[in-house]
């Protein structure tokens, strides 16, 4: 500084530059820029951490999606084709049509889940085991947000409704013969037997229909629960960030005033 600036001892007037106090003879213009660029790194750094979590979440999600949807459609497949159907017996053709059509929907929404988590999660999986901080710019995590979160949401709740739904189905047509082997096929549309099949089937249905709807229920509370969640912690990064732009703001002025 010029030594125009230099004023006697215990007298420091405003906006001359003078040391601050354990800053090892730093002044205050410095001490200012030092803070601001340490601000500005800690704010970098924060958003990297906020795409790392969302990337570490991506992967997360797309394996459980793709266990998920593997483990149930190979059920599904496997209770497909090791039924056996009475051949004496006369089945309601609303009960099989709705069991096909039930089958080949669920293994159709798991498979579309196993293909899309099939073909992001290589990509998300090479650039996590990257330990560089600005790798995570190179993951497709971001861009693929809304084909991660169908097949999050094909595997978990849609996927498991219609595997509850196969449940009950298969139930009917396993135990719907039981007790009417001698009963002679009728020519007229058969009327509901109370045999111990019939009751062995209405009794899995009574179990399953309460379970299905806690899963509903359960589903919308955990999403509701969720977007709360996410909510009050956007709500506080913005506040983080109104006091880092207060901050900001405030060493600009005193930077203007040096």
């Amino acid at each position: 500084m010029s030594s125009e600036l230099n004023v006697p001892m215990g007298s420091p007037a405003p906006g001359v530059s003078e040391q601050c106090p354990g800053r090892g003879g730093m002044d205050y213009r410095d001490w200012v820029r030092r803070s601001y660029l340490e601000l500005v790194t800690s704010n970098h750094h924060s958003v990297q951490a906020l795409s790392w979590r969302k990337l570490y979440l991506s992967r997360a999600k797309l394996k459980a999606s793709s266990r998920t949807s593997a483990l149930l459609s190979g059920f599904a497949m496997v209770a497909m084709v090791e039924v056996q159907l009475e051949m004496h017996y006369d089945y309601p053709p609303a009960l099989l049509i709705a069991f096909s059509v039930c089958t080949t929907v669920l293994v159709a929404v798991h498979l579309f889940a196993l293909l899309i988590s099939t073909c992001i999660l290589p990509n998300v999986e090479a650039v996590s085991n990257i330990h560089n901080l600005n790798s995570v710019s190179e993951s497709p995590h971001e861009r693929m947000h809304y084909y991660i979160e169908l097949a999050w949401g094909f595997s978990t709740a849609l996927g498991i409704l219609l595997f509850l739904a196969e449940v009950v189905l298969l139930c009917w047509i396993k135990f719907l013969p039981v007790d009417s082997t001698a009963a002679p096929k009728p020519t007229t549309p058969p009327r509901v037997r109370q045999n111990s099949g019939w009751q062995a089937a209405l009794a899995s249905t009574i179990i399953m229909v309460p379970v299905g709807v806690i899963f509903v229920v359960f589903t919308i509370h955990f999403y509701r629960t969720l977007v709360h969640h996410k909510t009050e912690r956007h709500h506080q990064e913005i506040e983080e960030l109104h006091k880092i732009k207060i901050q900001l703001d405030g060493q600009e002025r005193g930077l203007l005033t040096v």
